[in-house]
């Protein structure tokens, strides 16, 4: 078959043409176990006809309708929403082609809700590095992640940073006690340095995502940082693109602890990758005071696109009559305890980690030390290609600076015989590559 000029740099090496479950299938025919559900998006799986039938139905009844305006799928999608996944304190929404353009739309309601209590000086974001928020300048510049500004350094605008969770490299000692404090303490000197009258929001994912491989923050860290931001009257912004509807075993990932954030991001699992589509949910009182002071929140002319929304709302209804966020995180534990047992004694596999079906190891050069592989040794991406030739996919993490990260984040409906052949191809991908 002749060579496909895509995608912009580089050329495609692997045609898949079609997918069924767990599986995607190959132009030869090979069988390709989705261990990373696309990008972290397949929650439902790959091929539910309801899905087809109900975007079918949306596109055939109408095409396009400017995103103001209310259709039968929209109405579905809010339904679905408002019944069984946000919870009270969430009560606007709005809706997106993508997770960058959630993030960044999450981002402009934090600036103007200051903007509308006078406070239009408050104009600052506070980051966290590692993190990834997105491909637009804005939220490239937001994200702790250098391999994805590489280029791009000169445009992009600065913004005070933090340090997110990393039990395994802390400072004060890998899953030292006091942690959670340290990292709270230290967005407490991050906002204090850059001024609490300058600062907007904290932008921040609650369990890091591939960036850094499903980091969980310690215990008390986000109850520290909710207070915190309460303290110095800033929003507390939470990007769940990767981690929202049902990923971590809960609905969102921040119900892990006692907290609700200002302002809720979400994408991937809401549709469940049968359509594009990013949703941004904020409390009434982010909400109301734009509106009483007047301001526009635009819309983006793809943004909640009938068919899409008719994808997510039935996706949602799935996820729900199946429960299978309680699913991903039985299924999750299955996973997790899986890679423990292969890697509890590995040589250069410094750490399992994550919560439900976002799950990731850490590969270094030496256990012990900590120390990694150079970067130009490629581990990621040869452990992830030695895992395709098996006939697994694996999503490759990191950010170049943090590294070497293998994540998984299988479609919510795997099998204990899927986790086994997962877990047994990542052991053999990585002896074979560290060899």
């Amino acid at each position: 078959m002749n060579e496909v000029n895509w995608p912009f740099t580089g050329r495609g090496t692997l045609r898949i043409n079609r997918a069924e479950g767990v599986y995607l299938y190959s132009d030869s025919g090979q069988a390709i176990l989705d261990a990373a559900g696309g990008a972290i998006v397949a929650n439902i799986g790959h091929g539910r006809e309801r899905v087809v039938a109900r975007v079918a139905a949306a596109t055939r009844d109408y095409t396009y309708v400017v995103p103001p305006w209310v259709t039968p799928s929209r109405a579905a999608l809010v339904d679905a929403l408002e019944a069984h996944w946000l919870p009270p304190e969430l009560t606007r929404i709005h809706v997106t082609s993508g997770g960058s353009e959630a993030v960044e739309s999450g981002v402009k309601l934090a600036l103007q809700y200051h903007a509308a209590l006078g406070a239009g000086e408050r104009c600052l974001i506070i980051a966290r590095e590692p993190s990834y928020h997105g491909t637009t300048l804005a939220t490239a510049a937001l994200s702790g992640h250098p391999a994805r500004k590489r280029g791009l350094e000169g445009a992009l605008q600065r913004y005070p940073v933090t340090a997110a969770p990393y039990p395994l490299r802390c400072p004060l000692g890998r899953d030292h006690p006091d942690m959670g404090a340290y990292y709270a303490d230290a967005l407490r000197t991050t906002l204090e340095t850059a001024g609490p009258e300058n600062v907007a929001a904290l932008l921040a994912e609650p369990i890091t995502g591939s960036s850094g491989g499903a980091i969980v923050p310690p215990d008390d860290y986000w109850p520290r940082v909710r207070a915190i931001c309460d303290d110095y009257g800033i929003l507390l912004i939470l990007d769940e693109v990767m981690t929202g509807f049902g990923r971590t075993g809960r609905n969102f990932g921040y119900q892990h602890w006692d907290i609700t954030p200002d302002i809720l991001v979400a994408g991937k699992g809401l549709a469940g990758g049968y359509a594009p589509l990013g949703g941004v949910f904020a409390t009434d009182a982010v909400a109301s005071t734009i509106e009483d002071a007047g301001l526009n929140v635009m819309f983006h002319t793809f943004g909640a696109h009938p068919a899409a929304c008719a994808a997510a709302a039935e996706v949602l209804t799935i996820l729900q009559e199946e429960n299978l966020v309680e699913r991903a995180r039985i299924m999750g534990d299955e996973l997790q305890q899986r890679l423990l047992d292969a890697f509890r004694d590995h040589p250069h596999v410094a750490d399992v980690r994550g919560r439900g079906l976002l799950q990731a190891i850490e590969i270094v050069r030496d256990r012990d030390s900590l120390e990694p592989y150079e970067e130009s040794a490629n581990i990621t991406s040869r452990v992830v290609g030695a895992g395709l030739k098996k006939g697994v996919f694996f999503y490759g993490g990191g950010t170049g600076s943090v590294r070497d990260i293998v994540c998984m984040g299988p479609p919510f409906i795997i099998e204990s015989a899927h986790i086994d052949t997962m877990v047994g191809v990542l052991r053999e991908a990585v002896d074979q590559v560290c060899q």
